[in-house]
């Protein structure tokens, strides 16, 4: 990036965002464009575009937008660097880790990040998955899943997402985290199977993430709602067939990047002769300036779980 800064079809081009999406969060959150010449655009200098992309990773990780900007706003201004120690973080100091797996090797958390998140950022980087297991459980049954999934889990995840952009190392550590996530959430009780599931959750054709679905599922069942969840990379032909078949009052689909999140999958949903209550747009992939208008936009674990089990009372 030269020293004049990036214009706003640029800056957004080089995130992979509709320049409508870096309007809103210059609007709404003040993550705007600092280089302002008499006469010109303001443009997007490097510390500018550090703040966004931090912005772009957290509610990547379904954190909620305005708290994402907050934590960009506090985030340095330092881009990283393949050769970095550490990466710079959006929340705060890094936690060193301890053990002989450690090597001084850092993964960034916040200054108010919970204990439970510093143990199992330590117990991830020594692949340790029985302590990893022992943290996420005993968060999961003693704080409830939504705590474990906002306050643990997404910020040791964010850490481990950026210490792989500084370094492209590390993708075992992600690994045997998610599978330790997805082993904790499963030990959530199901309601009754005398409940006959009204939520149906699925990830975007060729959307390969789910743990934020596992999550939603898991919380929903914490709340004594039942929901099916049929995984990763649903054709919207299967989906389509599911819904045919189980009724289902809510549809929550899931998308993580721009390349999954193709409306045109909602529109077939809406299109249907009798078509759910409620459709969720969730995650970070939809053009939010795009969805049809009978689409909720899904933002945050909290939120999804307050609207889908408001559809289903």
């Amino acid at each position: 990036m030269g020293d004049e800064g990036l214009s706003a079809g640029a800056a957004a081009r080089r995130l992979g965002v509709a320049v409508t999406t870096l309007r809103t969060w210059h609007q709404r959150y003040g993550l705007g464009p600092s280089v302002h010449e008499p006469g010109h655009h303001r443009r997007y200098t490097v510390e500018d575009m550090v703040r966004l992309q931090v912005m772009q990773r957290l509610t990547a990780q379904g954190v909620a937008p305005a708290e994402a900007a907050a934590w960009a706003c506090r985030s340095p201004a330092v881009l990283p660097s393949a050769d970095s120690p550490a990466v710079p973080s959006s929340v705060g100091d890094p936690v060193s880790m301890d053990g002989p797996a450690g090597g001084g090797q850092t993964i960034a958390l916040g200054g108010r990040a919970d204990p439970a998140a510093r143990g199992l950022a330590r117990a991830a980087m020594r692949l340790d998955g029985p302590a990893m297991r022992h943290i996420l459980e005993s968060t999961v049954t003693g704080r409830g899943v939504t705590f474990a999934w906002e306050r643990v889990m997404m910020p040791v995840l964010i850490g481990i997402g950026e210490r792989y952009e500084a370094t492209e190392r590390f993708v075992e550590v992600e690994h045997l985290l998610s599978r330790s996530i997805t082993e904790a959430l499963s030990i959530v009780p199901r309601p009754s199977r005398e409940l006959t599931p009204r939520v149906l959750l699925a990830a975007a054709d060729e959307e390969q993430h789910t743990l934020p679905l596992e999550a939603l599922a898991a919380a929903l069942a914490e709340g004594g709602v039942p929901s099916r969840l049929l995984g990763a990379r649903v054709p919207p032909r299967a989906l389509l067939d599911a819904v045919d078949r189980t009724g289902p009052t809510v549809v929550v689909l899931w998308s993580q990047v721009p390349a999954t999140g193709d409306v045109i999958q909602l529109d077939r949903l809406l299109a249907l002769p009798r078509p759910p209550l409620v459709i969720g747009a969730a995650g970070p992939g939809w053009p939010a300036a795009s969805l049809p208008p009978p689409v909720t936009r899904l933002t945050g674990l909290t939120g999804a779980v307050h609207v889908v089990k408001a559809a289903c009372a």
